[in-house]
């Protein structure tokens, strides 16, 4: 089985965040809310835990669309430096402007 690059991990991870969203929020809502009793609280924070793990907002990471670099990424272009400044050599970024670089 071949290994899965890391834009296809994260756009995996993306979809779950958006499926599992609102029962998320729900489940959080029971497990915050003081008023409810103490055990289905319980209950709700063990099945908040039961979901999966990459339904979590919080694994969710900037990364370059192109090659999956974490970091130096620009958020407008979701691109990291590296191939902005390839296509921006190249001529194929609209507007961005080669200096001495």
């Amino acid at each position: 089985m071949a290994k899965k690059s890391m834009v296809e991990r994260e756009k995996k991870r993306e979809r779950l965040v958006a499926k599992f969203a609102s029962k998320r929020a729900s489940l959080k809502e029971v497990i915050n809310d003081q008023s409810r009793p103490m055990e289905e609280r319980f209950k709700a924070s063990l099945k908040l835990a039961e979901l999966p793990r990459n339904s979590s907002e919080t694994r969710l990471h900037n990364r370059c669309q192109l090659t999956g670099r974490p970091h130096a990424y620009y958020r407008k272009l979701k691109l990291s430096r590296i191939m902005l400044r390839e296509l921006g050599s190249n001529g194929q970024i609209p507007g961005l402007v080669k200096s001495s670089w």
